[in-house]
């Protein structure tokens, strides 16, 4: 198989995060934010629903590209989605502080596990695959009064299960088992191994 970097990479997210996580690959690339519907039906496994939400990030994308409204004509189109379960329980983003309180009281002192899921689409060809993993977090003991000191930074209210290990939420971290990637929202080695079959390389 002969290997390319000349392919840009269409991030189909506004995440700052995730942006910040390509751009580190240093290959070409383009953010595309999806407007994709994330409403998803009840009992699905967790792998299933991340992967399904991230065809649909990269689907919406490559139809808008493929309908020419992006002006974007080649690329490899990435979508990607990520969230935390707790005994079976998906947790998403808070809906307030209160919200924000119930989730990081029910996840300290505790185990838990991320899923982030990965789609990728050739826009030339249409090709796709889709993959997922899962890390496990132990979250340390905390107290009422910091969980509210937390909350107060803001950080929480756009993170799935109200935290950003990537930020301040890494002090409330005791360990984790799996990738640290897919706990930020992107696993990059599992992504790696995906472009790689589109035949594109980080080095």
């Amino acid at each position: 198989m002969s290997i390319t970097t000349t392919k840009t990479l269409i991030l189909a997210s506004s995440s700052p995060r995730r942006q910040e996580l390509i751009r580190s690959l240093q290959l070409p690339y383009q953010i595309i934010a999806s407007d994709a519907d994330e409403t998803i039906e009840a009992g699905l496994a967790p792998e299933h629903i991340v992967e399904r939400l991230s065809g649909r990030k990269a689907s919406a994308v490559y139809e808008r590209c493929k309908a020419d409204r992006s002006g974007v004509r080649d690329g490899i189109i990435i979508g990607s989605d990520t969230i935390v379960v707790l005994n079976g329980e998906t947790l998403g983003k808070p809906k307030d502080e209160e919200d924000a309180f119930r989730m990081l009281k029910s996840l300290q002192g505790r185990e838990h596990h991320v899923y982030s899921g990965v789609a990728c689409i050739d826009l030339q060809t249409g090709e796709r695959y889709v993959d997922h993993q899962r890390t496990s977090v132990w979250m340390k003991a905390l107290t009422d009064e910091r969980i509210r000191r937390y909350i107060a930074t803001g950080e929480p209210k756009d993170k799935a299960g109200a935290y950003g290990i990537q930020g301040l939420g890494a002090t409330l971290v005791e360990r984790i088992e799996g990738d640290y990637f897919t706990v930020v929202g992107l696993p990059m080695s599992l992504l790696s191994d995906m472009l790689e079959r589109f035949s594109v390389a980080v080095f």
